[in-house]
């Protein structure tokens, strides 16, 4: 069915707040209209807010987290364990990991898992770059913490092939997160007892 507006530019801004994940078309219009309840200057500062984000927005030079600078705050923080790295898909689950409190390593953000069916091969993802890390020698152990999934899984086993050849441990989270289960939605307490817990990737793979 389709809404008429009395205005081209209400239309215009609820086809593109309807283009966000998980907006449909009636709260796109519920947001427009909120907008444009508030003042001229709001509606400034909304829109200047998410320019500046898509614009200056940089990706840290070492593990790949968004940050303001070009390295992250945990990257340069000495206090952090820079020995133990924590490989995940996205920037949510840094996010959801930090938020734990447990984990005192630093991250790899690989921008993404291994998929096939969606086009995503290897070379899509900052792999090479973690190898890169691991050839220095600081690196002492490698957390895999990526989704119980099939994806992440088989995601989980390259990186091994491709950090085996270094004297470096790998790990993988324990399966207190369900099979299936997206690491940014598992509560807190399940998460950092899964990265604490952690096993050797070695007898993961046997099981």
């Amino acid at each position: 069915m389709n809404n008429k507006y009395p205005s081209a530019l209400l239309e215009n801004a609820v086809n593109e707040l309807a283009s966000l994940p998980g907006v449909g078309r009636k709260t796109a219009l519920r947001l427009a209209l909120h907008i444009l309840r508030r003042d001229v200057p709001y509606a400034e500062s909304f829109a200047k807010a998410i320019v500046d984000l898509r614009r200056e927005i940089k990706y840290c030079r070492v593990c790949h987290n968004i940050c303001d600078e070009d390295i992250c705050s945990i990257c340069a923080n000495p206090a952090r364990d820079h020995s133990l790295v924590c490989v995940v898909e996205n920037i949510k689950e840094v996010m959801a990991i930090e938020n734990t409190g447990q984990f005192r390593g630093v991250y790899h953000v690989l921008g993404g898992i291994i998929s096939p069916m969606d086009g995503i091969g290897p070379s899509d993802l900052q792999i090479d770059s973690l190898v890169e890390r691991v050839k220095t020698g600081e690196v002492k152990e490698v957390i895999l913490a990526l989704s119980t999934t099939m994806e992440g899984d088989t995601t989980n086993f390259f990186i091994y092939r491709k950090l085996s050849p270094f004297d470096v441990k790998i790990s993988v989270i324990a399966r207190g997160v369900s099979i299936g289960d997206e690491i940014e939605y598992a509560d807190e307490v399940t998460l950092g007892r899964s990265i604490l817990n952690r096993t050797s990737f070695n007898d993961a793979i046997k099981l």
